[in-house]
């Protein structure tokens, strides 16, 4: 990637930005094109942007919802619920669903937005096609143990830093972590996150959902043997060069999960979308056309 890559809104053109008011929650979508509906969920600390450069193109398949979830960006912020944000968080996904008539959609979940979808496809499996895990595993307490990354344990000071020292720099920082090289990021997409920040509401529920001023959930809910009873057709979408978890990781959950497919994205860390989204796209787009 470099600099003259296109702006996000260049990607974007075509797209809808929309805010839906469903019955409990506001979400605010990237939306486009026809045909089966696909949601696209960032993960934390993020927002609908990071799907900007694969809504227009997985759009030539699917009707495309690129949504900031529950407590990020300009969905609802409030209240918040620390004790089951995943549940509260898959909830307003449902809600999003409900509001537009979607009765069933495919999902793809990236870091938080993978439990999320995981959430989804365990207690409501009928309201699901296909899910794509795309690099988090989070949900599930595995059996195995693996060995600890060098920079695993960077991530959640450096979220709590850009909001306690909130900056450019700190901003920058964060999504430095989260790319596989530096140059993988603009400064647009620094400047979209860095201007969300700059909104106390949004700097406010950073800091609950970083764990600054509320508590952090127990986020390894499930154990291997109620992952092997997920229903809906999985692939699990990792990456050769993610900080918190190698490959060995995701392979490890597809294994856990009857049926699971896995890809391997080089070249990116946690933003296998961003940083390669041609490669993103094509995986993604032909496991979901693909006959269950």
């Amino acid at each position: 990637m470099t600099s003259e890559a296109p702006s996000l809104w260049v990607s974007l053109m075509g797209a809808e930005v929309r805010v839906v008011s469903g019955a409990q929650y506001r979400t605010r979508v990237i939306e486009a094109g026809s045909g089966e509906p696909l949601i696209l969920i960032h993960g934390v600390g993020s927002s609908a942007e990071l799907f900007a450069r694969n809504v227009m193109r997985l759009a030539n398949y699917f009707h495309v919802y690129a949504i900031d979830a529950l407590y990020h960006g300009y969905s609802s912020l409030e209240p918040y619920d620390s004790e089951h944000r995943v549940e509260r968080q898959a909830e307003a996904v449902l809600d999003f669903m409900d509001a537009l008539g979607i009765e069933w959609a495919h999902i793809e979940g990236e870091s938080m937005g993978a439990g999320m979808a995981f959430h989804i496809g365990l207690h409501h499996p009928e309201r699901c096609g296909k899910l794509v895990f795309n690099s988090g595993s989070y949900y599930v307490n595995f059996k195995r143990d693996f060995p600890e990354m060098p920079e695993g344990n960077l991530l959640v000071p450096l979220c709590r830093a850009s909001v306690t020292d909130y900056s450019w720099e700190t901003v920058r920082r964060r999504m430095e972590y989260l790319v596989a090289s530096p140059d993988h990021l603009t400064e647009e997409l620094v400047d979209v996150q860095y201007r969300q920040y700059a909104v106390p509401e949004i700097r406010e529920s950073m800091a609950r959902v970083y764990g600054i001023s509320a508590p952090r959930p127990r986020l390894m809910h499930y154990e291997e043997e109620v992952a092997a009873t997920l229903q809906p057709p999985v692939l699990v979408l990792w990456t050769d060069r993610n900080r918190g978890a190698g490959p060995e990781v995701g392979e490890y959950l597809a294994s856990v999960i009857p049926g699971a497919q896995y890809a391997l994205i080089e070249n990116a860390a946690h933003w296998p979308q961003w940083e390669q989204p041609e490669q993103h796209d094509e995986i993604v787009a032909a496991f979901l056309k693909s006959p269950r």
